[in-house]
């Protein structure tokens, strides 16, 4: 809106009052104007920023969703073809027993075999499309559990753990799905902390629900990274199916909360998942 002049002292006669309120009235209604109508171009430009990321998000679910479908037939199209060859595998591993050379080769494929079995483990948790099965139960319970099947490869790493959750915090939540997102999220930690550290399970519960952070001491993650975390497929190391944070994400998703990253300022990075237990408590009654 384009400023009105301001109107000059010489032709508004001094000895007209009425003549001089009406003037400021009009001068005080154009300011207010204007005014108004920069906070409306204002509020018109966020609300539209609001809208793009709105349906980029939209556009992301859909192509997510179209994906998810495929992923799914592909993963079980898989599957069903993997128990024959295991099978088949372990008996030719009995019959060559006795042949070193040949067994060593057949231990090889094997391990490929176990691999790609767990890749469509990961496409079928990823695709998963069930509701929670909510549940009450102990959250440090379920993170010792958790850091107890994982044992062997914190010792291979030389990594030390510390799990600082109090002993009365208890959570509603899909107990196995929950399982699965720690799982999940200390994996990608010893992924980063090859040659060992210390990876720190924090947690802290209030009225609107309860957060669980796992922090390392890594390299931490890149401004890329960062970005992309979530993305499916989106991995950093060769030989990784790119979906393990994406399930993590998927399971904060279906229980109302989110997970977030980002890097420690000592150094490493924490990855935070968070559950609002009003919305579990509502689902569970």
């Amino acid at each position: 809106m384009t400023d009105l002049p301001d109107v000059p002292d010489a032709i508004v006669p001094n000895d007209n009052p009425d003549l001089q309120a009406v003037l400021a009235a009009w001068h005080t209604a154009t300011l207010r104007l204007e005014q108004t109508h920069q906070a409306l171009r204002e509020e018109v430009r966020h609300l539209t920023d609001e809208l793009e990321v709105k349906n980029r998000e939209l556009a992301r679910k859909n192509r997510l969703a179209d994906l998810g479908q495929m992923a799914a037939h592909v993963a079980h199209e898989v599957r069903n073809n993997l128990v024959p060859i295991t099978l088949y595998l372990s008996l030719l591993q009995r019959r060559l027993s006795e042949d070193p050379d040949a067994l060593n080769v057949v231990d090889k494929i094997s391990v490929a075999f176990t691999e790609l079995d767990a890749t469509v483990n990961d496409l079928l948790h990823f695709t998963s499309d069930r509701d929670p099965r909510w549940q009450m139960f102990s959250l440090r319970k379920l993170v010792v559990e958790v850091q107890q099947s994982l044992a062997p490869q914190f010792l291979a790493q030389a990594i030390e753990m510390n799990i600082d959750v109090p002993e009365g915090t208890f959570v509603t939540a899909d107990k196995d799905m929950l399982g699965r997102a720690v799982l999940n999220l200390m994996l990608n930690a010893l992924d980063a902390m090859p040659d060992g550290g210390s990876l720190y399970v924090t947690s802290c519960s209030g009225r609107g629900g309860f957060e669980l952070e796992i922090a390392d001491t890594g390299p931490g993650l890149s401004e890329d990274t960062k970005a992309r975390a979530f993305e499916p497929f989106f991995a950093t190391k060769l030989g990784r199916t790119g979906l393990g944070l994406a399930i993590v994400y998927r399971i904060a998703e279906v229980h109302g909360g989110d997970c977030t990253a980002v890097n420690c300022p000592e150094g490493g990075a924490a990855f935070t998942l968070r559950i609002p237990q009003a919305t579990a408590l509502e689902a569970a009654a």
